[in-house]
């Protein structure tokens, strides 16, 4: 907010500056602010600063617990759309399809979106599921590893308003279908970094996942290797297809903060 009007050309509009100074107030030092710091940080009045904030609310780019205001991953629409012209799957792509031949099993990325993950890009190398995944898919993130991902990272109280409002259908007879059983595996999740998913979502099929996270260390994705459970054990989920899983969204990661696709290195 520099320039003066008089320096502004006639087209400009001023609602869209404060607009977007107040999505700038958040960053990775200040990523839950109060009503007050926000209009400190953008030099609004605390009026207009909660009518911008309830309208990035209600547009879904800004989430609200009562006290504590603080961006949703929503926000990556308009800073990816930007990032070297490539948008997020565009950069996970060559490292899917890299992963998909090096472990020889599907891999994907998903976005948490409400109570879903979304599927936003796939390798596919056999059909293991009775419904076919294309991007756009979506299933209940609870009983899925990268849905566990998704919300173990999340701030831990957004993470237990899910459990509260989900209704944990059993899928398989395996599916984990009570809150307090949830909230163990995504503290177990966030702890160690990844998720391992045995038969909930469908019989048959065994999926690990990890996370992508931004420059601010937030996670905005995650990948993972599905595979059936009649040919790939448990231990091998672990041994054999985490390693190059982690290393893929090493990968991922190192490409996002350098704003550039870049081939994939050999391992």
């Amino acid at each position: 907010m520099s320039e003066t009007e008089d320096e502004r050309g006639a087209h400009f509009v001023q609602s869209l500056e404060r607009g977007l100074a107040v999505i700038r107030a958040f960053d990775a030092d200040h990523p839950q602010l109060t009503l007050s710091d926000v209009a400190r940080s953008t030099e609004l009045t605390r009026a207009a600063a909660r009518r911008f904030l309830l309208t990035l609310v209600d547009l879904g780019y800004v989430r609200f617990d009562g006290r504590l205001f603080s961006l949703t991953p929503r926000v990556l629409e308009l800073g990816y759309s930007y990032l070297s012209a490539l948008s997020l799957p565009e950069v996970a792509s060559p490292h899917l399809e890299r992963l998909a031949a090096e472990v020889r099993e599907s891999s994907s990325v998903s976005v948490l979106d409400g109570d879903d993950v979304v599927y936003i890009a796939r390798i596919p190398t056999s059909r293991i599921m009775t419904v076919a995944i294309a991007v756009g898919t979506r299933f209940p993130a609870y009983a899925t590893s990268m849905g566990r991902v998704l919300l173990a990272g999340l701030p831990e109280p957004e993470a237990e308003a899910y459990v509260r409002r989900c209704a944990l259908r059993q899928l398989t007879a395996r599916t984990i279908t009570t809150a307090a059983g949830l909230t163990a595996e995504l503290a177990r999740v966030r702890a160690q970094g990844w998720a391992l998913v045995d038969q909930e979502l469908e019989e048959g099929l065994r999926s690990i996942a990890a996370p992508i996270h931004d420059r601010a260390g937030r996670v905005i994705a995650a990948v993972n290797v599905s595979a059936h459970a009649s040919r790939v054990p448990i231990e091998d989920m672990r041994s054999r297809l985490l390693p190059a899983l982690l290393a893929t969204t090493a990968d991922i990661e190192g490409d996002l903060r350098s704003g550039a696709q870049s081939r994939p290195q050999a391992r």
